[in-house]
Formats: structure tokens, C-alpha cells, sequence
């Protein structure tokens, strides 16, 4: 999938989940903030209460969308015979959407009440989709092949040294900006000391500091337009690799660290809402079919 195909896939993701949440919140507003005493006096009751027509689909639709993308992911992980269909990296995107817009239905089917049983499910695929936006936070700061396989540090080192191999010596100017870069990330390196967020934050106001002087630099040397812009973004690819490069095995052990609080809230979510589905079937509650 080449990059404008990729950046309208994930364009279109993002463009269903606004959507459905923002329908969904305007179609049914007058509604969800009746109080819950007056609701089953409301027109839209029967309709969009947790065992309407809609109300009830959307726990149905919701709950399917959370299953197929968690064990679809998964399959797709652990399957010899599915490796080769389709770029994990893809399956990954396509599981955070589902996984999103799962929850959201779930959200709306709820009426926003919770209690009982039901509740601790609830709370537990909120703890899910935090924890997930956490772990992708941390899963972007792990370099990746194009197939999602985590990269080595000697893989990133050899890339760095093509950087600079088909740059460096094309231009002069560039050549100095990416030593500069150098030296300022070495000294840089000796600083990164303390708690993980304190580290976090000095190295990203550094980063800011160092790219807002590479420009003021760049534009003085006479760089404009377009040769501007490819320096710059050459100059900051090599202060991110540089960053994850320094921050490989710190990330990588959190991500070890973030599966354990994962995978359990995943679990408990989904036995308990395979419970509430067993029961809403038993008491009769089969929705359209």
C-alpha cells in the first residue's frame, strides 16, 4: 500500500469512528439526558433503550466489532498459515478501529448506565481502549520493518549510516546540520537520567530546541522551498531514529510490561460480556432475529 493509499485508509478509520460517535450522540441526545426515571416515558425509549431496536443492535454490532478485532489481530499474530495475508502493520490499524468503534456502540447501548455485573465489563473495556492508546503510544516508539517486526539496534545503526552516506555528501551545508545533530544528540545522551516521563519530557523539549535551531541555521545558509523542507525532514528523521534507538530496550521492556495489564482487562471484558450475551438470550431478548 503506498503512502497517499495508506494516509486515506487510515483517513477513512478515523473519518467512521468521528462519524458514528457524532450521529450517534446527535440522533439520541434528548434521550440520553433524560433522567434515567424518565426515559421509558421518552418517544425515542423503545427505540434506543439497551433492549430496542437500536439500542440493542448497537450492543450487538458493537460487541461483534471487539471480538473480530481482537481475534482476528491475534489469529493473524499467531497462524503460520495467515502470515502472509496482508502487512501486520495494516491488521494492527484495522484492530485499533474496530476495537474503537466497538466500544463507542457498546457506550451508546448502555444509555450511559452501569451497574451490576455488566458494569465491571464496562469499566474493564474502558481500561482496554486507555491501555490500548497507551500501548500504541509506546508501540510507535519502537522502530518497525514494513512487516511490523520489531527492529534491531544494529538495523537501525545500518540505516543511520545510509542516511548519512546518501546525503551527507551531496550537500555541504546538510553535511554540517547532521554533525551538528550528531554532537548535540551525544552530549544529549548523558543527560537522559530520572523517572521515564521526566526523561520523556527533557528529551522532546530538547528535540524542539535542537529542530527550531536547524531551521534558523538552514535558512541562513540560503535553503528554501523544497530543499528546505527535504533537509529538515531528513535532519528530523535522524533525530527521531536517534530517539528510538536510545529508547529501544526501555521501550520494548514497557511494551512487555503494558501486555500484562492488557491482555487481563481483555479477558475479564470478554467473559463477562459472553455472560451478559448468555443471559440476554436466555431471558428471551434475540433482537431481530
Amino acid at each position: 500500500m503506498g503512502r497517499f493509499w495508506h494516509s486515506l485508509y487510515i483517513l477513512s478509520l478515523v473519518s467512521v469512528t468521528i462519524f458514528v460517535f457524532v450521529f450517534l450522540a446527535v440522533y439520541g441526545a434528548d434521550y440520553y439526558l433524560e433522567d434515567f426515571g424518565e426515559r421509558h416515558f421518552h418517544a425515542q425509549d423503545a427505540l434506543l433503550k439497551p433492549t430496542g431496536l437500536i439500542g440493542h443492535g448497537l450492543g450487538i454490532i458493537g460487541a461483534t466489532l471487539m471480538v473480530v478485532g481482537v481475534f482476528g489481530y491475534m489469529a493473524r499474530k499467531r497462524l503460520r498459515f495467515l502470515s502472509r495475508l496482508g502487512v501486520l502493520k495494516y491488521w494492527l490499524e484495522f484492530h485499533i478501529f474496530l476495537c474503537t468503534l466497538g466500544p463507542i456502540m457498546v457506550l451508546y447501548h448502555t444509555t450511559f448506565k452501569f451497574g451490576g455485573l455488566v458494569a465491571i465489563s464496562f469499566w474493564s473495556m474502558v481500561a482496554v481502549v486507555v491501555s490500548g492508546i497507551i500501548g500504541r503510544v509506546i508501540y510507535l516508539q519502537i522502530p518497525h520493518t514494513i512487516e511490523g517486526r520489531e527492529m534491531s539496534l544494529n538495523e537501525l545503526n545500518k540505516m543511520e549510516a545510509a542516511l548519512l552516506s546518501e546525503y551527507g555528501e551531496k550537500n555541504e551545508a546538510l553535511t554540517q546540520g547532521l554533525n551538528k545533530v550528531n554532537e548535540a544528540l551525544k552530549k544529549q545522551s548523558y543527560r537522559e537520567v530520572g523517572n521515564y516521563a521526566k526523561r520523556i519530557f527533557k528529551r522532546l523539549s530538547f528535540e524542539r530546541s535542537l529542530i527550531a535551531e536547524l531551521r534558523k541555521e538552514l535558512k541562513q545558509k540560503g535553503f528554501k522551498g523544497r530543499d528546505y523542507r527535504k533537509a529538515i525532514k531528513i535532519l528530523k528523521s535522524k533525530i527521531i531514529m536517534n530517539r528510538r534507538i536510545a529508547w529501544l530496550s526501555t521501550m520494548q521492556k514497557l511494551m512487555r510490561y503494558w501486555h500484562v495489564a492488557h491482555l487481563p482487562f481483555a479477558l475479564i471484558m470478554l467473559v463477562i460480556m459472553l455472560v451478559h450475551i448468555v443471559v440476554a438470550l436466555l431471558f428471551g431478548y434475540s433482537w431481530i432475529f
